[in-house]
């Protein structure tokens, strides 16, 4: 039996002028299902990042946003499990993905840091990569000189609208995710 997931983490950068870029769709997801599930996050310095918890099918699940840059936001992350003695096999990290188009969202379970600073920094201070990812496509420029400022700048508006309903589909399965339902949640979202 999977474990239920006790921890969400949005990866994004915390200054206002990334926040519609391309790289926080992490923050925009995590932001969503608070919202969904009528919560409000407050900052929490030991955590570096902004926490909230909330119950989700009767699971105690909590969520957090690092407030430190992208490159540093493992230390947010362990900052966090190690308090609640959170193992890495029940944290659920929710990233952008060059690798899929807008609109596409994918689960998955441990694996590399694809060149992903957020998921490089995380597996580093976990010592682990067990730990699993909900992958939101933001597309890819074609050239992979062009890939930080690509990142960093907005989607168009139809990019925008389709990661938007990507981010929807996300929260559809997020009860069957967190009670440790993975394959029904991958069946759903990868159909």
């Amino acid at each position: 039996m999977v474990q239920p997931i006790e921890l969400i983490v949005g990866l994004g950068n915390p200054d206002r002028e990334y926040e519609q870029t391309r790289h926080n769709v992490g923050f925009w997801f995590v932001k969503a299902l608070a919202e969904q599930y009528s919560v409000t996050f407050r900052n929490e310095a030991k955590f570096k990042g902004l926490t909230c918890q909330t119950n989700i099918n009767d699971y105690n699940c909590r969520m957090l946003l690092p407030l430190t840059y992208m490159n540093l936001c493992g230390e947010a992350v362990k900052a966090m499990a190690d308090f609640y003695n959170i193992t890495p096999e029940t944290i659920l990290v929710v990233h952008d993905d060059l690798d899929f188009t807008p609109g596409i969202i994918r689960l998955k379970k441990a694996g590399g840091h694809g060149g992903h600073n957020g998921l490089r920094s995380i597996i580093n201070h976990l010592h682990s990569n067990e730990f699993y990812r909900l992958r939101i496509g933001i597309g890819h420029p074609r050239d992979k000189n062009a890939v930080v400022e690509y990142v960093l700048k907005r989607p168009s508006r139809s990019e925008k609208q389709l990661i938007e309903k990507a981010i929807n589909n996300g929260i559809q399965v997020i009860q069957e995710i967190v009670t440790g339902n993975i394959e029904k949640a991958m069946t759903i979202l990868h159909s």
